[in-house]
C-alpha cells in the first residue's frame, strides 16, 4: 500500500516519464511536484515504490521508470477521477432540475391561487414551456 505522498510521486513520475521517455531523478522530481519534502524523503518515497514493484530503476546511477504495475495503477486511478467527476456532474445537474422544478412549481402555485382571467393565459404558457423543456 503506498501513501498520499507516495501516490503523488508516483503520478509525477509516471507523467514526467511519458514526456520525456527519459527515466526520472529525485532532482528531477521536486522540480515538477509542489510536495514540500527534501530530496532524500523524496528519494526514500522512490526506494518504497521501488521495493513494491510500481517503479525500477535501469542502473544505478539512472532515474527511476514506471513498471507495468505502475501504468495499470496510474490508468485505474483516472478511471476512478473520471467516474468521480460524471458522478459528481450528474448529482449537480439533478440538483439543479430539482431545484428549477420547485421553481416552476412555486410559480404555478401562486398563479393558481390568483385565479383570475387575465393570469390563465400565462398558466397556459407556463404549461406549455414545460412541455417544451420535456
Amino acid at each position: 500500500m503506498i501513501t498520499e505522498r507516495q501516490e503523488k510521486l508516483l503520478d509525477f513520475l509516471i507523467r514526467e516519464y511519458i514526456s520525456t521517455a527519459e527515466p526520472v531523478g529525485s532532482l528531477a522530481l521536486k522540480k515538477v511536484c509542489d510536495l514540500e519534502v527534501c530530496g532524500a524523503t523524496i528519494r526514500n518515497d522512490l526506494q518504497a515504490l521501488t521495493k513494491e514493484g510500481y517503479i525500477e530503476q535501469p542502473h544505478t546511477s539512472a532515474g527511476r521508470i514506471p513498471t507495468r504495475k505502475a501504468y495499470k495503477h496510474f490508468s485505474e486511478q483516472l478511471e476512478q477521477k473520471r467516474q468521480k467527476e460524471f458522478d459528481d456532474f450528474i448529482v449537480r445537474q439533478v440538483r439543479f432540475a430539482h431545484e428549477e422544478m420547485a421553481r416552476e412549481m412555486r410559480r404555478m402555485e401562486e398563479l393558481m391561487q390568483s385565479l383570475e382571467q387575465d393570469n390563465f393565459f400565462e398558466i397556459l404558457i407556463t404549461i406549455e414551456q414545460w412541455h417544451k423543456k420535456i
